[in-house]
């Protein structure tokens, strides 16, 4: 077998790859309406477990409340579970039946 001549100087350099970085997919937490959850309180939790201000979480309220279900925020997996979670316990500790969940976008 015949060897090929070295035609690149003789240095073996090997070229580091990176690696390709996906964005996370996103999920959407959604309040759902009920009969015994104040509005009051939807704001309240919009607020304080969303970071939303007074006109967002009024507003978000409002839908919750007339479309029978909201956007409170989008996050990935973690974070959207995390507050999920934050917010249906805020609502357990004040007897509210707020129903919260998480789906993907």
């Amino acid at each position: 077998m015949a060897e090929f001549p070295d035609i690149d100087g003789g240095s073996d350099v090997l070229l580091e790859r990176k690696p390709k970085l996906e964005k996370p997919k996103l999920f959407k937490v959604l309040l759902h309406n009920d009969d015994f959850t104040t509005m009051e309180f939807v704001v309240f939790v919009l607020r304080f477990v969303f970071n939303r201000d007074e006109t967002e979480a009024i507003s978000i309220m409002l839908q919750v409340h007339n479309e029978g279900v909201g956007v409170a925020g989008i996050y990935p997996y973690e974070i959207a579970q995390t507050k999920s979670q934050k917010a249906i316990n805020l609502a357990k500790a004040r007897e509210y039946p707020l129903l919260c969940t998480v789906e993907e976008e």
